[in-house]
């Protein structure tokens, strides 16, 4: 059976200039409760018609109509099962292939009627990126009941949800309680955590193994410490939890794909010197600028390139830690770069090229109209010290959830929001690895230290607090299961505060050979 195409009276109802706009707010995800096209809706008299598919040894069903859904019948039941319950079953085989055709027409219509980015979701959904389009079709409300209106003509089904990332957007559409599901930015947490784990688009050993546990919501999964969930489940699980949450980002693959902004200028003659260049890059600055401007976005990542007249190709590439369109600040992020370029004979042509983009609205500036003071921007500094001292030279601390005190920090980006740091006092220089002491006074089991040595100099300690004990972390290495820490707080008679450990809890051999050692300094 052929695929069905769109009206042709629709098509012109829902003509539209749709501007680029690669920004990100995924959008509507379309659910045909018809899993293939044989699928179209019915007289409620007829027979109940399901599709079936091979899984293993096992045939079970791929889809059924809503009469079969009525009479009790779900989506990977077996088919003899679904034989015994309804009697006279209309059984027909699901059409894979055809069904993932048919989405990519209907994707390739959204990106020229709707939205110039729509992709893919699964076999039954598509994704369509709402950014600077919704406002065409009266706010995503109206866009929303249209689409719908539209998928009815053609006898299907759907369901819609719109959210700020694709991950909240999938599982709201298959797992919302109405048509039309919105969820409001940043409120992905709240409106997920009601919904199964299935949700979160994880393969069936990772599902059966969170229902032995006990986990049957995204909102107890959320709750729980990360790092044991990683140790027993893998990285896939908080992956997957990560993105319907916003906190990680996933790739969207749009079905029209759309190159990044990008300005070629070509010379009559080959450039060779450093000013020739430098106004060059500063041309295909300002003509990239305009790109941007009318699509609405901001840079991330530039890349200039050179191409010699020998058909050698020379690159620089620079980052920004915001999108930004200022172009004196791009310059002078480029402009040191000049001198790595090596011209050779000469360049007859360069390309500045926008490999990563984002969008770039209108912001609030903070003021005294506002009853707010002014705020510094550091982030033309910090564009400008990672250009200098690289990306992996500047950055700051982040706490992580671990007991063990090596593993409770992290690097993140200069801009990035650190995680919220535990109550209990630590020291503001952690050494890593945790370095011996030697000639340690002390009592066992729970007496502090009274004098030990360290780097060649001896300590006598006047006043200590402890201990505190910390046990390793069993589900990441087995040698852990029994390790136990005891630290100490202690003051010698200078004044000088330092954080000691002892291996082991002084009465079980197994958990440690009573070593010590120093892991931190307090200011």
């Amino acid at each position: 059976m052929g695929s069905p195409s769109p009206p042709a009276d629709e098509e012109e109802r829902l003509t539209c200039s749709c501007p680029n706009a690669p920004g990100f707010r995924p959008g509507a995800r379309w659910a045909r409760e018809e899993a293939t096209r044989a699928l179209a809706p019915r007289a409620a008299s007829e027979t109940p018609l399901v599709t079936t598919q091979r899984t293993g040894q096992r045939i079970t069903l791929a889809a059924i109509d809503p009469a079969a859904g009525a009479l009790g019948l779900e989506v990977g039941m077996a088919l003899t099962q679904a034989r015994m319950l309804v009697p006279g079953l209309d059984v027909r085989d699901a059409d894979p292939e055809g069904d993932g055709a048919f989405l990519a027409r209907l994707g390739l219509f959204a990106a020229r009627r709707w939205t110039p980015r729509a992709a893919v979701s699964g076999p039954d959904g598509l994704w369509l990126d709402l950014s600077g389009v919704a406002h065409l079709f009266g706010g995503e409300r109206f866009m929303c009941e249209r689409i719908l209106a539209f998928c009815a003509r053609l006898g299907f089904s759907a369901r819609i949800a719109v959210a700020g990332t694709t991950g909240a957007a999938h599982a709201l559409a298959r797992f919302g309680s109405t048509s039309i599901v919105s969820c409001p930015e940043g409120g992905e947490g709240a409106a997920l955590a009601a919904l199964p784990l299935a949700a979160l688009r994880l393969g069936e050993a990772t599902l059966a193994a969170t229902r032995r546990l006990g986990v049957e919501t995204i909102g107890a999964l959320a709750a729980m410490p990360r790092a044991p969930l990683q140790r027993r489940f893998g990285a896939d699980l908080l992956t997957r939890l990560d993105q319907a949450l916003g906190r990680a980002s996933e790739p969207f693959d749009p079905i029209v794909p759309s190159d990044p902004p990008s300005v070629l200028l070509r010379f009559v003659e080959p450039i060779a010197t450093a000013e020739a260049i430098a106004e060059a890059m500063a041309e295909a600055l300002r003509r990239l600028v305009r790109l941007l401007e009318r699509a609405g976005l901001g840079v991330r990542g530039l890349d200039f390139i050179c191409e010699r007249i020998d058909g050698a190709e020379l690159r620089v590439r620079v980052g920004t830690a915001r999108a930004t369109r200022d172009t004196l600040h791009l310059l002078r992020l480029l402009s040191p770069k000049i001198e790595t370029i090596e011209p050779g004979f000469g360049i007859e042509r360069v390309c500045l090229l926008a490999w990563r983009v984002e969008p770039l609205g209108p912001q609030a500036i903070a003021g005294i109209l506002a009853g707010e003071p002014p705020a510094p921007d550091l982030v033309p500094l910090i564009d400008r010290l990672v250009g200098r001292l690289g990306a992996r030279r500047l950055y700051r601390m982040s706490a992580v959830e671990s007991d063990v005190p090596e593993r409770s920090v992290r690097r993140i980006g200069p801009l990035d929001r650190p995680a919220a740091w535990p109550g209990w006092p630590r020291p503001t220089r952690l050494l890593s690895p945790p370095e011996p002491i030697g000639d340690v006074l002390a009592l066992l089991p729970d007496q502090p230290p009274r004098r030990f040595t360290w780097r060649g100099r001896s300590y006598r300690v006047r006043q200590a607090d402890g201990p505190e004990r910390i046990h390793g972390e069993w589900w990441k290495r087995s040698t852990e299961v029994e390790a136990v820490r005891d630290y100490f707080q202690v003051e010698d008679e200078a004044g000088h505060r330092f954080w000691l450990f002892r291996r082991g809890d002084g009465e079980d051999p197994r958990t440690g050979d009573l070593s010590w050692y120093m892991h931190g300094v307090f200011g």
